[in-house]
């Protein structure tokens, strides 16, 4: 089998193993070298020349990041504990079993909605289920996102619109969560019976070969067998809260039109909301009751205006077109653990265990950071009681922030 696989296929596999979600610095070297080269570098099989280190300073620099070309040589050590796990071949041999597919950007079934993304797109797609004819068009696609605890009545309207923007054509994406996620595929699916049409995608942030959470593993199994699931990391990948996050970024990217159904003032699906009004698409909000936590922060999106208001699906099928809003985030009420963490700490809180302890290699491959990024976090962490050393040396999440 592998030597029937395309070496670009093969490479950006590895890379997506190699690098996490949103990893600027892998990305712009993917872009300065091409998936193969930038494999070989990654990896250590080829020298990093002072040429490649400013060249990918520059990638940086022109997507409004900031450079340094020390930058490359400091991911080279994020990069290297994870160097030993990587077997694409595997990957792709697993994604075969089955019955997916590896869309990159060299592919013709490649979403191009997805370039939007720019320096944050992702290096691939692996997708689950029939993808014989490609994703459906940015304007086909809506997403209906909200809380995990949905309320009788976000349920009900997400029932209603799920199943209009199906009966219309439109293909609903969601992230397989529970609550509004899962009433949405639930919905979709129902709507377009055994018809053979995609009436819902859903965008995971584990491997594909995983059904998260497994309370809707039946549900996820259906999603796979009449649309699709889709993620950027390969098969067996865990789920973490920063791949959470980032995976709210696909799909607001691939969708013409983003409706947050219901949501808490902090909730996930905002952050989903903002991915969509960066990238100048429209997003559309459900008002409830002003009396309800859980259309909180609906409400504000509709008072800072960045949203408009929808009540059923003809409405949403009516912003499917290149409407843009821009959102400015308000600070929070509240300070969640994790805020003011580094994209560096929140890779390594994510990678420390709850109960059981953990070693500093450890932590590193599964990280993705290099040994002395790990130490140095450890210690920041630490002082922030998010983390804390066990007798025999080990370290673990800190105790008051274990649920």
């Amino acid at each position: 089998m592998t030597g029937s696989l395309d070496p670009t296929v093969v490479a950006r596999a590895a890379l997506s193993r190699l690098f996490e979600p949103s990893d600027t610095v892998g990305l712009a070297l993917t872009v300065a070298a091409g998936p193969a080269d930038a494999l070989l570098i990654a990896t250590g099989q080829a020298p990093v020349g002072t040429a490649m280190a400013r060249e990918v300073a520059g990638q940086l620099e022109s997507h409004g990041i900031s450079g340094r070309p020390e930058a490359l040589r400091e991911a080279l050590e994020r990069w290297k504990p994870r160097v030993a796990d990587l077997a694409p071949e595997r990957d792709l041999a697993t994604l075969e079993r089955l019955g997916g597919i590896l869309l990159t950007p060299e592919s013709d079934l490649w979403p191009q909605a997805l370039d939007d993304l720019q320096l944050s797109a992702p290096s691939c797609l692996w997708v689950r289920g029939d993808c014989s004819a490609g994703l459906p068009e940015l304007n086909r696609m809506a997403a209906v996102v909200g809380s995990r605890d949905s309320t009788a009545y976000g349920t009900a309207v997400t029932g209603d619109l799920a199943a209009g923007l199906v009966s219309r054509g439109y293909t609903v994406v969601s992230g397989g969560a529970y609550g509004i996620d899962a009433q949405a595929h639930r919905s979709a699916l129902a709507a377009a019976g055994e018809e053979r049409i995609m009436p819902t995608i859903g965008v995971t942030a584990c491997g594909v070969d995983r059904y998260y959470p497994a309370g809707n593993e039946q549900l996820l199994r259906e999603t796979a067998r009449r649309g699709l699931l889709v993620a950027e990391v390969p098969p067996g990948s865990s789920p973490t809260r920063w791949r959470f996050l980032q995976r709210n970024r696909l799909i607001a990217a691939l969708c013409a039109v983003t409706v947050v159904v219901e949501a808490r003032w902090r909730s996930g699906a905002l952050n989903t909301a903002h991915h969509a009004a960066g990238l100048g698409r429209v997003v559309g909000a459900v008002p409830g009751s002003v009396y309800s936590a859980n259309s909180a922060g609906c409400h504000r999106l509709l008072r800072e205006g960045s949203a408009v208001c929808v009540s059923d699906a003809a409405e949403i099928a009516e912003l499917a077109g290149p409407i843009g809003t821009e959102w400015v985030p308000e600070p929070e009420q509240r300070a969640a653990v994790h805020d003011g963490l580094s994209v560096e700490d929140l890779l390594l809180l994510d990678a420390l265990p709850v109960r059981a302890s953990t070693t500093v290699d450890k932590l590193a491959s599964v990280a993705g950071l290099g040994i002395r990024d790990v130490l140095a976090g450890l210690s920041r962490l630490e002082l922030s009681v998010l983390a804390e050393r066990t007798d025999d040396g080990r370290w673990r999440r800190g105790s008051t922030h274990r649920n």
